[in-house]
């Protein structure tokens, strides 16, 4: 593929992913095919992709003309052979069941020219399984947009066990092409790096509310107004979507066991419907708009218990070899918008004191979820304590 270049594309799904992808291939001079299952679901994805580049129009940042060269290149169709028969890459951004996915990778691999690499916009689901019903495997890569795709700075590129090296490089060079900024997943480890370290963060805040040792407001004010993040961590919940962290929970747990011990106090919320911002009410009611969260809680919780977390976390994912100190930083950092990296946040609090954190949390709870990563203890041992000794994740002159 690094000698073929990127001349045609086709996106499987027309809604928020699937546009916005789409968008960013035709706006930087791909032809691209957007197929769903239905004309009126395509006509609506085509209508939100003229209304956003018409936006950046307005505000100057793409002129007239390259926006209408733009939707030119944009194709329709509800035919799968129509649109993968001539592409060179082929983006899926369906839902996010694994069945569905190996279904239409299979579709895909079937109906797309020997060349074309097979990507899957999936956030959490396995890479190497989606390879697996393909006869090119090699050829399967992860490209985990964040939404929107039109605004988001980050791409998580994954790669499957079977995933060439050549096929890795084209999709960095391709994020660079659409002005993204890539990080590399070395391994098809469950919830990759943001969401990986999201989903412990979250268990987290969700079991010191379920123990009784924080309430959802003092966890929201302090991870807001003292730690800077844009928004609370129940209030994160209720953006996503309580049914789709509900998943990536049992994704977590499967793959990692008690390590990932999920806690369930969204379970109720998630029966009842109520699965956050885009029904109108999950942890908080969003009907009259974002939650106002209290200033005045900020100091009752500390956010370095969730940090500690994540640092963990983090550690597990450099100890793999899932990810590069480096690169977890920058995903959590354009993907979540954290001022700072779970590896730099663990080099300023200190090793030792993420250790020592850890091991309290463990005397009060006795669960794997707190245990150490052994990477930590071999820092420690080292004495490679973070800033104040030059080296942790990072080396600091």
């Amino acid at each position: 593929m690094s000698t073929q270049p990127l001349k045609k594309a086709a996106v499987i799904g027309a809604g928020s992913m699937g546009h916005g992808i789409a968008q960013l291939l035709i706006m930087t001079g791909t032809e691209v095919t957007i197929v769903d299952i239905n004309d009126d679901i395509l006509a609506k994805g085509r209508q939100k992709i003229q209304w956003s580049i018409e936006k950046f129009v307005e505000k100057r940042t793409v002129s007239k003309e390259d926006a209408d060269a733009a939707m030119a290149r944009l194709h329709t169709t509800t035919k799968m052979d129509e649109a993968f028969k001539d592409a060179d890459l082929i983006v899926e951004a369906a839902p996010e069941n694994l069945d569905m996915k190996k279904k239409l990778f299979a579709e895909m691999d079937k109906a797309a020219p020997k060349h074309a690499i097979l990507g899957s916009n999936t956030s959490t689901l396995s890479i190497t399984e989606l390879g697996k019903v393909t006869s090119r495997p090699d050829k399967v890569v992860g490209l985990h947009f964040f939404n929107p795709p039109q605004m988001m700075p980050l791409l998580e590129i994954i790669k499957g066990a079977q995933t060439s090296d050549e096929t890795a490089k084209f999709a960095l060079d391709l994020a660079k092409k659409l002005g993204k900024t890539p990080v590399l997943v070395k391994k098809d480890v469950r919830g990759f790096i943001v969401n990986g370290i999201l989903a412990a963060v979250f268990n987290e805040a969700f079991w010191a509310v379920e123990r009784k040792e924080a309430t959802r407001d003092e966890i929201d004010a302090a991870m807001k107004y003292q730690a800077g993040l844009p928004m609370g961590i129940f209030e994160l919940a209720d953006f996503v979507g309580l049914d789709i962290l509900n998943s990536v929970a049992k994704e977590m747990e499967e793959a990692f066991g008690a390590r990932a011990k999920a806690c369930l106090i969204y379970q109720p919320l998630v029966k009842a419907g109520k699965l956050g911002q885009k029904t109108g009410e999950g942890f908080y009611p969003w009907i009259g708009g974002r939650p106002r969260i209290p200033f005045e809680l900020a100091d009752k919780f500390d956010p370095n218990r969730l940090y500690t977390m994540a640092a963990n976390a983090a550690a597990w994912l450099v100890h793999d070899d899932v990810a590069s100190p480096a690169d977890i930083d920058t995903a959590m950092k354009f993907g979540t918008g954290w001022p700072s990296g779970p590896c730099e946040l663990a080099d300023k609090m200190g090793i030792d004191t993420v250790v020592k954190n850890l091991n309290e949390l463990h005397a009060k709870n006795p669960e794997p979820m707190y245990e150490p990563c052994p990477l930590l203890l071999e820092y420690v041992k080292n004495g490679w304590l973070g800033r104040k000794a030059a080296r942790g994740f990072h080396k600091y002159k």
